[in-house]
């Protein structure tokens, strides 16, 4: 149980602050937070996603090119151009590294007002941090797994975020259902989005891209934005008038 327990809580607060600090603030800016809260987030992000960090300048202006590109060959991750998801992902890494160690030009509109913490990434994303953390998680695993079968859940710790990518980037382009009519393939993978916390709501989002809340239709929760609006009345954020 304390293994299924430990991947659980990776899960969920490794994707609280994808979809939180890199997609809805790096990325749209549908909040904002003061300059400290910004550099807590920084490092809460680093504390969640510990080998799977997600640097959210990389992040975030990669996401806006997915925005502005979608399903087309400029589409940093596309399953209309891949012919798998393991080369989609690959594909994904190498854009995203490209534009995070700025080997490639990338028009303003995509890098306008992208939060950057450049020394701190670079420790984060140090190939020091990942051994550590993957390191840490290993230990973990020695102590406390109790069957076989629980170490199948190790390259899971190690992967987490590429998990998460894939589930929305792959299998949100292609099963689900739609509420608008958008010119690509992003579909809602879940009626009710208790996995990915609101950002299974895909085709929502593509849809209303600068809106705080993914949901739309009155079963369509979305957790995340129910955390936003209690950091909202506790004024640690404060969402943008024009994102509700």
């Amino acid at each position: 149980m304390t293994i299924l327990i430990f991947i659980i809580i990776l899960w969920y607060t490794g994707l609280f602050f994808q979809t939180f600090f890199l997609h809805r603030y790096a990325a749209h800016q549908t909040f904002t937070m003061s300059k400290v809260t910004e550099r807590v987030c920084f490092v809460l992000t680093w504390v969640f996603q510990g080998s799977n960090y997600l640097s959210a300048y990389g992040y975030g202006v990669m996401h806006r090119m997915h925005h502005a590109y979608a399903d087309t060959d400029k589409d940093p991750h596309s399953p209309k151009y891949d012919s798998n998801v393991f080369s989609m992902m690959w594909r994904t890494k190498n854009i995203y590294q490209d534009i995070n160690k700025k080997r490639i030009a990338v028009a303003d509109k995509f890098t306008k007002n992208v939060p950057q913490w450049k020394s701190f990434d670079k420790f984060a994303s140090s190939r020091v941090s990942r051994l550590t953390w993957g390191t840490a998680y290993t230990i973990f695993f020695i102590v406390f797994a109790t069957a076989w079968w629980q170490w199948l859940l190790l390259p899971v710790a190690f992967l987490m975020a590429p998990i998460h990518g894939v589930i929305i980037n792959w299998f949100a382009h292609i099963y689900g259902y739609r509420n608008f009519k958008v010119s690509d393939t992003s579909k809602n993978l879940l009626p009710i989005d208790i996995l990915m916390m609101g950002e299974g709501y895909h085709n929502n989002h593509h849809s209303h891209s600068g809106r705080a809340n993914f949901g739309v239709r009155w079963f369509e929760i979305d957790f995340t934005y129910l955390i936003m609006v209690v950091l909202d009345k506790l004024k640690i954020i404060k969402i943008k008038k024009t994102a509700v």
